[in-house]
C-alpha cells in the first residue's frame, strides 16, 4: 500500500507515501479512489485531509516509468481509472482539504484541484507539464480555478506557478511554513468536522450540483437542499444551540 490513513475524531488524514516523489501508478490511482469511496460512506468521517509524506513533492504526477510502457490500446482503460480517482475525491461526500507540501505536477496538480480547500507550503508549485512528455490534459479541472490566460501559459510552456502565484490567483487558500502546514490543515479540519454532519454532506453535494448552473437555477437548487436540511434533527438542534448560546449536540439525523 502506498497510502497511510490516520483517524483523529471525525477527521481522516490520507497521506500519499510513495517516495521519492509520490508519483502515481495505475494501482495507486485505484487505491485512492477506493479509499475515498470508503471514507465517504463512513458516517463517522466529517472531513478528509489529503497530503503526502516527505517534502520533495506532494505528487509529481504520473509515474513516467510506467507511462512509457503503456500502449495506445490500453490508454482508454487507464484514462477511465484516472477519471474515477479524480471524481472520487471531488465528489467525496465530505469536505476535503489538500495540504500541499511540495510540487504538485500534472496529475498531482489535478489531484489538488479536486479538493475543496488547498493549503500550501512555501515550496509548493503547481504545474501541468504534460506537453513535455507528449501529452495534454488536466485543464478541465484546473479551469474551474484559474484564469484562462494563466492556465494556457502553464499548459503551453510546461512551467509551474509558485505557491505565491497560486494564492494570488485564488487557487490556494493559504500558505503555511512546511512544519506548520499539516497542523494548519488539522486545525481547519477540526473546525469543519465540528459542524452538523448532514449539513456538511448536503452542503457539499448542493455546491457540486449547482457549480456550473446558471445563477438563478443554481440558487433554486440550493434552496431545495436547504429545505431537506430543515427536516433533520441536527438542523433544529443547531438553531436551538445558537439561541441558547451553547455548543450543539449533533446526532447525524
Amino acid at each position: 500500500m502506498s497510502l497511510v490513513v490516520e483517524r483523529e475524531g471525525k477527521v481522516a488524514t490520507v497521506k500519499i507515501d510513495r517516495p521519492p516523489a509520490n508519483a502515481l501508478t495505475l494501482a495507486l490511482y485505484g487505491e485512492i479512489a477506493d479509499l475515498f469511496d470508503t471514507l465517504s460512506a463512513d458516517s463517522a468521517v466529517s472531513c478528509i485531509i489529503l497530503t503526502a509524506t516527505g517534502s520533495r513533492a506532494f505528487c509529481a504526477g504520473l509515474d513516467l516509468k510506467e507511462f512509457i510502457t503503456a500502449t495506445v490500446e490500453e490508454d482508454p482503460y487507464r484514462a477511465e481509472i484516472v477519471r474515477r480517482t479524480f471524481a472520487a475525491v471531488r465528489h467525496a461526500k465530505v469536505p476535503v482539504i489538500a495540504a500541499v507540501n511540495g510540487p504538485a505536477l500534472g496529475a498531482g496538480c489535478v489531484l489538488a484541484s479536486v479538493c475543496d480547500i488547498r493549503l500550501a507550503a512555501p515550496n509548493a508549485t503547481f504545474g501541468l507539464p504534460e506537453v513535455n512528455v507528449g501529452r495534454c490534459g488536466g485543464t478541465a479541472h484546473m479551469g474551474r480555478h484559474l484564469p484562462q490566460a494563466i492556465l494556457r501559459q502553464m499548459v503551453f510552456t510546461g512551467k509551474p506557478i509558485s505557491a505565491d502565484e497560486a494564492y494570488r490567483f485564488g487557487f490556494v487558500n493559504a500558505i503555511h511554513p512546511g512544519d506548520a502546514l499539516l497542523g494548519a490543515a488539522e486545525e481547519m479540519a477540526a473546525i469543519i468536522a465540528d459542524k452538523a454532519p448532514l449539513g456538511l454532506r448536503l452542503g457539499k453535494e448542493s455546491m457540486n450540483a449547482a457549480e456550473f448552473m446558471a445563477v438563478d437555477d443554481g440558487y433554486a437548487l440550493e434552496q431545495t437542499y436547504s429545505t431537506r436540511l430543515m427536516t433533520t434533527e441536527d438542523a433544529r438542534e443547531a438553531a436551538r444551540a445558537v439561541v441558547e448560546k451553547r455548543a450543539p449536540i449533533f446526532v447525524g439525523r
